[in-house]
């Protein structure tokens, strides 16, 4: 009986040591010319991304999503700007020595947002709902609907405390009132789904949805000064205890020109920002650049 156990201890150990092994392989692949689709890296110069990989004979817009280790990319794709007939979501997997092709996943969704363990995939609906599909391996479950209020719940996202953050008009106004969206807050509870709009000097009087919160909800990349045409530019607000501090411009070689800027995302790692840019459907297509040093000298002005 005490060898049964001793070699049974044995292979939880080994097992154990093996996982951990797995694991840092994966991580380390951020490090690695494979890393981001294999693409070369920008600087403080945006640049289009993975173009020759990604976009088909359609536009690919919104909010993209990277799994942890690296791995896994996740975008969405549409005919047309406002086409939601001919959209979804597409996957594509690193398979441990190149990238496999894109696939398509989910169908008529958009703007993929992984929860914190990366088990739960939530989807936007074209009605403002929310969708979420679970994940088994590396596929994903049919989404079912996760959440459908009488108020808008758009560009949903989780974050490590359990806190979504969205553009939502849940406190005034109607689902298709697009002016009355505020950056908000919700909190779901067995009693009651708990919406809060994170107010001012965050929101303004018009459409305020677009948006992409840190995961430790230390700072905010929000659409902001958007026109009445609809561009915009990126800025940054950070927390500051339970109040956001007024977004400042991202910069000129971000937010050079009028354009459309929106799905805003930060990669795992820290080290880029992604997000949609165009003037139309025509010239629209995903942005990357290096972030982390934006981030550091943001946060330096902020203190002076």
């Amino acid at each position: 009986m005490k060898i049964i156990k001793a070699q049974s201890l044995t292979f939880i150990l080994y097992f154990m040591v093996l996982l951990c092994v797995q694991s840092e392989a994966q991580s380390k692949l951020w490090k690695t010319k494979d890393a981001y689709l294999g693409q070369l890296p920008p600087n403080d110069t945006p640049k289009i991304f993975a173009r020759n990989i990604i976009e088909g004979s359609g536009v690919v817009l919104g909010r993209v999503a990277f799994s942890k280790n690296g791995k896994e990319f996740y975008y969405t794709y549409s005919k047309h700007w406002f086409d939601n007939d001919d959209s979804g979501v597409k996957q594509i997997l690193f398979n441990g020595t190149s990238w496999d092709h894109p696939k398509v996943i989910v169908e008529k969704l958009a703007n993929p947002a992984l929860s914190k363990d990366e088990k739960t995939m939530y989807l936007g609906g074209i009605s403002s709902e929310v969708w979420k599909s679970a994940r088994s391996n590396e596929t994903w479950s049919k989404p079912v609907l996760f959440l459908e209020q009488k108020y808008g719940l758009y560009n949903f996202q989780p974050t490590k405390s359990g806190t979504y953050y969205m553009g939502s008009n849940g406190n005034q106004g109607s689902k298709k009132d697009y002016s009355t969206y505020d950056f908000c807050t919700l909190i779901m509870t067995k009693k009651d789904t708990i919406v809060r709009s994170l107010g001012a000097p965050l929101n303004t009087p018009g459409f305020d949805g677009d948006l992409f919160v840190a995961p430790d909800e230390s700072y905010m990349i929000v659409s902001a000064n958007e026109t009445k045409t609809y561009e915009c530019e990126l800025h940054i607000s950070f927390r500051e205890g339970d109040t956001w501090s007024k977004p400042v411009s991202l910069g000129d070689l971000i937010n050079h020109g009028p354009a459309h800027r929106f799905g805003q995302y930060v990669s795992p790692d820290g080290k880029y920002l992604f997000y949609t840019k165009g003037t139309s459907e025509t010239d629209c297509h995903i942005y990357w650049v290096r972030f982390d040093k934006l981030l550091k000298n943001m946060k330096k002005q902020k203190r002076v």
